[in-house]
């Protein structure tokens, strides 16, 4: 009867490791029975049993220059700048001193055929006759006056218009001449004629007084 009663208490108890044990196996995590359970069965609890998750981590935003550069190598173009701005201004044109008009230009003539010369004055607007030559002064200017190498030109019309004589009527006046006079480079634009030369001398600070 003792040996019966002993097994019988043996049985019970190995039948209640054996729970204990199964019980065990049951509470254990899913994640420590098999090797290859991601995530997911890592932060499965017991049944019954809320699971608090950790929050996502946050990057702190950088404080640099890297938000900037890559904003412009998105868009691949750079900030405008203002290219007009950065030219230097033009420099000021350089303006010299007016010249100075004179009232009254002297001018010498030649005459080829009979290698006579006459240096006369003429004022501005005034003909004046030199044998069949009618020279009319229309203006005569001086530049650097007080330098060293003042230049004077001035602007002369020449026509030839022979006197007339008796019982012939002279023919009309032809014109044979007109720009400037270089005094200081008499061939520049010379008077060109077979019988006659003229050409500038200097500009006159005074008109001459009348003939």
């Amino acid at each position: 009867m003792k040996r019966r009663v002993s097994w019988a208490i043996g049985l019970l108890g190995g039948a209640a490791i054996a729970v204990a044990a199964g019980l065990a196996v049951v509470a254990q995590p899913s994640g420590n029975q098999t090797s290859g359970s991601g995530d997911s069965s890592s932060s499965a609890g017991p049944p019954g049993v809320p699971v608090i998750q950790a929050p996502p981590e946050v990057t702190p935003p950088d404080n640099g220059t890297s938000d900037d550069t890559s904003d412009n190598s998105d868009t691949g173009k750079r900030a405008p700048t203002n290219s007009l701005a950065a030219k230097p201004a033009a420099p000021a044109p350089v303006v010299g001193p007016k010249p100075v008009r004179s009232p009254a230009a002297v001018l010498q003539a030649l005459d080829k055929v009979t290698a006579e010369t006459m240096r006369f004055a003429a004022p501005v607007g005034q003909p004046v006759r030199y044998k069949n030559l009618v020279f009319v002064v229309k203006a005569c200017e001086s530049t650097g006056l007080g330098g060293p190498s003042p230049q004077e030109s001035a602007y002369v019309v020449i026509d030839v218009a022979p006197l007339p004589s008796e019982g012939i009527a002279p023919p009309p006046p032809r014109r044979v001449f007109k720009g400037w006079m270089f005094a200081n480079s008499p061939g520049l634009n010379p008077f060109q004629h077979p019988t006659y030369d003229a050409w500038l001398i200097t500009c006159m600070a005074a008109a001459p007084p009348p003939a």
